[in-house]
């Protein structure tokens, strides 16, 4: 039989859910409203910056967004259509590619960097008291990291 949460810890799932929607919803439209860009464009951008020569396979950079096969696809088709990224063949395997920052994709996301990290200050942390941001991290990276975990047979 399996257990279920704690009603204050169904309280705090729904919370969590309910904040996420609202700061990610909040966050996407200043965003688009400021700089013409979506959030999930700022993330693709954002992950092609930190990497290797600008550049991930597209199933890195599926799996860091949480996409599909096909969800990342469409994606990509649309930055490269916006110039924003382009798309550049694998050398070692005909079958994958990767995705990789243009010149003009640095520039919209270093101009979009101050409008993301405001929103990230006004929707987020500052609801946070000092005394509250560790405990909170540590929990989030604990639900992180139980689910990198493999599961194991119930």
């Amino acid at each position: 039989m399996a257990e279920t949460p704690d009603e204050p810890r169904l309280a705090a799932w729904r919370a969590f859910i309910r904040a996420h929607a609202s700061v990610v919803d909040r966050l996407d439209h200043e965003l688009q409203a400021e700089q013409d860009l979506p959030l999930t464009w700022y993330e693709v951008l954002f992950h092609l910056e930190r990497s290797p020569e600008h550049r991930l396979r597209l199933s890195d950079l599926a799996s860091r967004l949480l996409l599909s096969r096909s969800g990342i696809t469409r994606l990509v088709d649309r930055m490269v259509a916006a110039g924003v990224i382009e798309r550049q063949a694998c050398p070692t395997d005909r079958r994958g590619a990767f995705a990789a920052l243009t010149p003009e994709g640095l520039t919209r996301l270093r101009r979009a960097r101050p409008v993301h990290l405001r929103g990230i200050q006004e929707h987020f942390a500052v609801h946070i008291h000092p005394d509250e941001v560790d405990p909170v991290r540590a929990a989030l990276e604990r639900v992180l990291a139980a689910g990198q975990e493999p599961s194991s047979p119930g």
